[in-house]
C-alpha cells in the first residue's frame, strides 16, 4: 500500500486504546519514513520496490530514526498549531511514547504490506519468502484498515467525551 492513508487506520485505533501513551503524529511520520525507499525506486525506475526498508531488520532501524526525528518534528508541529494538553501546557512527547509509536508504526507497516505485496521478504536475510502473503484478501485488508480507523475515531472521541464529562462533574 505505498503512499496510502490505509496504514493510518490501525494507528488511529491504537491511539484510541492507548490515548496519551501513543503519538499518532510519530506513528504517521514512521509511515512516511517507511515508504521513502519505495518512492525512490518508483522515481528512478530501478531497484527492489519493497527492499530492505520493508524487512523487520530494516524497520527496526527506521523505527529508531523515526522516533528520534519524529519526537521533535511532532512537538514542533504541535507548537505551530498551538495545541495544548488538558493542563493547558504545550504537549511534550516522552521518549518512550515516541519509540513505542515509531516501532508500532514500522512493524505494522511491514505486516500490512507483507499481506498484499509478493516482493516483500519480511524476515530477510534469514528467510527469503513471505509467509504473510495472501493471509487475507487485499479487499479484506483494506476494509480492516478502514474500519479499524473508523472504530478508533469513535472510541477516541467517546473516551474524550466521557473524561471531560467526568472532570466537569468534579469541578
Amino acid at each position: 500500500m505505498p503512499f496510502t492513508p490505509f496504514h493510518m487506520g490501525p494507528g488511529i485505533f491504537i491511539k484510541a486504546l492507548l490515548q496519551g501513551s501513543f503519538s499518532l503524529m510519530v506513528f504517521g511520520w514512521s509511515q512516511i519514513i517507511m515508504d521513502v525507499q519505495p518512492l525512490w525506486v518508483l522515481i528512478v525506475g530501478h531497484g527492489h520496490l519493497h527492499g530492505f526498508s520493508h524487512t523487520f531488520v530494516g524497520c527496526v532501524l527506521l523505527a529508531i530514526f523515526s522516533a528520534l526525528t519524529g519526537k521533535y518534528l511532532s512537538e514542533f508541529g504541535l507548537k505551530i498549531l498551538d495545541l495544548k494538553g488538558r493542563n493547558g501546557r504545550t504537549i511534550c512527547i516522552s521518549w518512550w511514547v515516541a519509540f513505542l509509536s515509531a516501532f508500532i508504526g514500522c512493524i505494522s507497516h511491514v505486516l500490512i504490506d507483507a499481506v498484499m505485496h509478493s516482493d516483500l521478504q519480511p524476515f530477510y536475510p534469514f528467510v527469503l519468502r513471505n509467509p504473510f502473503l495472501g493471509f487475507i484478501s487485499v479487499v479484506a485488508l483494506h476494509k480492516f484498515c478502514l474500519y479499524s480507523g473508523l472504530l478508533g475515531v469513535v472510541i477516541f472521541y467517546s473516551v474524550q467525551w466521557l473524561v471531560s464529562r467526568y472532570t466537569n462533574r468534579l469541578n
